[in-house]
């Protein structure tokens, strides 16, 4: 047994033999393993978020064009049903239209008589048609004046009717259902007024104490 030596140059020649591919398998630092793991998982977080992003973007687009056709299908159909309603409304005013054209027709030849029951039936007719279109009128004559419902536009003192009554209709009050649609223009009946049958604003300081002590009067 002995041991065999091996000459210096030969380890020095083999250290010199080993190239650039030996040190590329050569073992990597854990550290570096580490950081390149950690930029390929942000790599992929990135990308999913884009994704992500690009899923709810058409989404929300998808929303927006819903919203606009339903904003459009709601306008149509608001104009249709109003169209439906006027057309109605014509429809049902054209009867009392062609009664009225044939009183003016024989207004020449009609007896007084004749033409008071022909406006009168006409009225009737132009009074059913408002109700059928949901609209009602109010019979204020010889009420209590009240500011909501009506309109003063002159005052009269007579004795005879309690104060602040209604002496007359001028133009009648029209109900849409229970809401107030138009107010009654209405003289009133003032007793602690000396002034008697004024017009038009004519009395402007009598009919404002006029609503005016109505209006404290519901208040209390």
């Amino acid at each position: 047994m002995y041991k065999q030596m091996i000459p210096a140059d030969v380890v020095a020649s083999d250290g010199q033999s080993r190239g650039p591919a030996d040190k590329v398998n050569a073992p990597v630092p854990s550290h570096e393993v580490s950081a390149a793991q950690m930029a390929e998982a942000e790599s992929k977080y990135t990308v999913a978020l884009q994704r992500e992003l690009a899923t709810e973007k058409e989404r929300h687009l998808r929303l927006a064009a819903d919203f606009e056709n339903f904003k459009k299908r709601t306008a149509q159909e608001m104009d249709r049903r109003a169209t439906a309603q006027k057309e109605a409304l014509v429809r049902d005013l054209l009867p009392v239209i062609d009664n009225l054209e044939r009183a003016v027709a024989s207004a020449l030849s009609a007896s007084v008589g004749h033409m008071y029951e022909g406006i009168q039936i006409t009225w009737q007719q132009l009074i059913q048609v408002m109700r059928q279109h949901g609209f009602e009128t109010r019979e204020d004559l010889g009420q209590p004046f009240d500011p909501k419902y009506h309109d003063a536009v002159s005052t009269r003192a007579e004795p005879v009717h309690a104060d602040h009554t209604i002496l007359e209709v001028w133009q009648r009050a029209w109900l849409r259902g229970k809401d107030l649609f138009r107010p009654a223009k209405v003289v009133v009946n003032d007793l602690n007024s000396r002034h008697v049958d004024c017009v038009d604003g004519a009395n402007v300081a009598g009919l404002r104490k006029v609503a005016e002590g109505m209006l404290e009067q519901s208040v209390a």
